[in-house]
Order: structure tokens, then C-alpha cells, then sequence
């Protein structure tokens, strides 16, 4: 165990047990959607990446998207 994850239990383990499950349930649920995306994306051949790479160029020949600076503007 990293001494980061042992700080973070000795925070919440001062939390009431209410919110201590509240923060375990989100965590659980985080690691089993992170497990997800992992074997999603270990299953995707270069075909299909292919595929998605093409379609995005083609979204952005249409002008079907937005330039990421406007969606997360840049902070100065």
C-alpha cells in the first residue's frame, strides 16, 4: 500500500461510518468503471481504431466539432 492511499484511509476512517461508506461505495464504483474501460480497451483491434480515427476526420472535415480550448478554456 502507497503511503498516499494510507493517508487517505487514516482521513476517512475519522469520518462517521455513514460517510465512511458513502466514500467506499465511490471508490468501489470507480475501480469497477475503471476495470471496465481497461477491458474495453484491450479488447479493441487496430481495425476498430482505424475505424474511430477515420470517422473523427471525418467529423472534423464536416465541421462537426469544437476545438478543445473552447470546450476547457485555457486558464492566463
Amino acid at each position: 500500500m502507497t503511503e498516499l492511499l494510507r493517508q487517505m484511509i487514516a482521513q476517512i476512517e475519522k469520518l462517521p461510518a455513514d460517510q465512511q461508506d458513502v466514500i467506499a461505495a465511490r471508490f468501489l464504483a470507480e475501480l469497477q468503471d475503471e476495470q471496465k474501460w481497461e477491458t474495453r480497451f484491450a479488447a479493441t483491434t487496430d481495425d476498430q481504431w482505424d475505424q474511430m480515427a477515420a470517422m473523427v476526420r471525418q467529423e472534423i472535415t464536416e465541421g462537426r466539432t469544437v476545438p478543445l480550448d473552447e470546450v476547457f478554456p485555457t486558464q492566463k
